[in-house]
């Protein structure tokens, strides 16, 4: 995509900042950080969310982020006082303001010798029998043995084509080329590794690669003592299931963004869809509706298209975004239904028909089917969350914790993950523990993505904290983001069972005039 503003152009394919035609240098993070802002254009861009997508998540300083911020606007002709393009939210984050133009660059000539399916709609992975670089006897098949269990693991993956082991272990490192197997293979994605045994320690290197153009999407290093070996396969396995069911699709929303809309195929438009329906605004959720709508009228039998519709209207209800709530909700349910009838065992059909259950009030029922999604799946991150979520509502707090404490281990950049800090905050409200609750709730609302809704869960957990001044400034923002919110909302998205957890909670809306003292 090529996007222009000003005299400017910044090529996304080319990896290029152009002023006039001619190239702007730039180091590799401020070009990211500025594709960044000006794709999201349309909102607040948090400094957590640049961390995330500039940093893979590292830990770095607000200086550093500062200097890159710094380097962005002087390329542009920016500063920090005009700021012309880039304007600074004080505490909150960036946004691009400059009025952009968006383009489709010219897409790449495709390599003569792929083969047919490597072009196609579905993603498609070959894993490689991991290289042994040292290892004593006894170990020599260690390559093989983890290769065989990611194929297995990755299989599970539904919307995710795997080559059989018969076919991918033909091609062995280190004379096989990862990229040059995956396009005789006909798929588009190969994950190949090495594994070294020396002085008593193992170390796994894996990596991801897109056989179109050459480039890593995901790479990860395991290490540990040989006598841990178990633990590291076990370790490596769960990662590299996570980190692929989450990198694939967005790497694949990615390239959908250089297509020309009106060429959008069912998959692109799916994965696109997924780039909105996590921002949890109304236009985002609209647009994830017509592209998720999209996909499904062009391939009518897409489970996970209609997963994803089940998604969208599960919001819309969730977070009073209209007045018919039932239609809504009986939409997203149709849709869930309209999922399994396609494909019963795809884990996030399941996680969706969990959820409609939530519209009701109805845990129980929830459970079973989000139980159900972690069984088919068992690193499955977003319906361990939302297991968690269903349990601390049921007052189940023991296994609540331990449910999305693991979700937040397996995914730790999903985009639920402020929903996964607030359940640990409703944890901590049913134990009575005000200020761990607190705490974990003003994480939750700061947290990117995070609605309207979990902001009201930090004005009642500070509440509850005593914390009066705290707790009437997250009402008030409540009130500026959705000033139709009540306390008959909040306990219809959260629909607390225990009884002294409710009354508490009921106190503190109460307290903050969300509801009367007799509603």
């Amino acid at each position: 995509m090529i996007y222009a503003f000003d005299t400017f152009e910044l090529d996304t394919a080319a990896g290029e900042l152009r002023d006039r035609g001619q190239v702007v240098p730039l180091e590799p993070q401020v070009h990211a950080l500025l594709v960044l802002l000006v794709e999201n254009r349309d909102r607040l861009v948090s400094k957590d969310e640049i961390v995330e997508r500039v940093w893979d998540g590292r830990p770095v300083s607000d200086a550093a982020i500062s200097s890159r911020v710094k380097a962005a606007r002087r390329a542009l002709g920016d500063d920090g006082q005009t700021q012309r393009c880039i304007r600074t939210l004080h505490r909150r984050g960036f946004r691009f303001v400059g009025a952009v133009r968006a383009t489709a660059a010219a897409a790449p000539a495709a390599h003569a010798d792929a083969p047919a399916a490597a072009s196609s709609a579905r993603p498609s992975l070959a894993v490689l029998p991991f290289e042994m670089l040292a290892a004593p006897t006894g170990l020599e098949p260690l390559g093989d043995a983890i290769a065989h269990d990611l194929i297995a693991d990755l299989s599970r993956l539904h919307w995710l084509f795997v080559t059989a082991r018969g076919s991918s272990f033909r091609f062995r490192p280190p004379e096989a080329d990862p990229v040059a197997a995956a396009r005789m293979l006909g798929v588009r994605y190969a994950l190949t590794g090495a594994v070294e045994v020396a002085a008593r320690r193992i170390v796994v290197n894996a990596r991801l690669v897109d056989s179109r153009d050459d480039g890593i999407v995901w790479s990860e290093r395991f290490a540990g003592p040989l006598d841990g070996i178990h633990e590291i396969r076990d370790e490596l396995r769960s990662r590299t299931l996570v980190e692929l069911d989450l990198r694939i699709p967005l790497h694949e929303a990615n390239l959908a963004r250089l297509v020309v809309p009106e060429r959008l195929d069912a998959w692109a438009a799916y994965h696109l869809g997924q780039q909105h329906v996590y921002r949890f605004n109304r236009a985002d959720n609209a647009t994830a509706h017509a592209l998720f709508a999209r996909a499904v009228d062009l391939e009518p039998t897409f489970a996970r298209a209609h997963a994803g519709l089940s998604f969208v209207h599960f919001q819309t209800a969730f977070l009073r975004h209209t007045d018919d709530v039932a239609g809504e909700a009986a939409a997203s349910r149709r849709h869930a239904e309209r999922g399994l009838e396609l494909d019963p065992l795809d884990p996030f059909v399941n996680f969706t028909m969990g959820r409609t259950f939530w519209l009701e009030g109805d845990l129980e029922t929830s459970l079973g089917w989000l139980e159900r999604a972690t069984k088919v799946s068992p690193n499955f991150a977003q319906g361990i969350y939302a297991r968690a979520w269903t349990e601390a509502l049921s007052g189940r707090t023991e296994d609540a914790r331990e449910h999305v404490d693991a979700a937040m281990r397996l995914s730790p950049l999903d985009p639920l993950h402020y929903a996964m800090l607030g359940t640990r905050a409703l944890i901590h409200v049913g134990r009575g523990e005000t200020s761990d609750s607190a705490a974990w709730a003003e994480r939750a609302a700061r947290s990117p993505g995070a609605h309207p809704l979990i902001a009201m869960i930090a004005a009642v957990a500070t509440h509850l904290n005593g914390d009066v001044a705290r707790a009437t400034a997250w009402a008030a923002e409540v009130r500026a983001r959705n000033p139709r919110l009540t306390g008959a909302d909040f306990f219809r998205a959260f629909p607390v069972k225990p009884a002294g957890m409710r009354e508490r909670v009921r106190g503190a809306l109460v307290a903050l005039e969300f509801c009367g003292r007799d509603g």
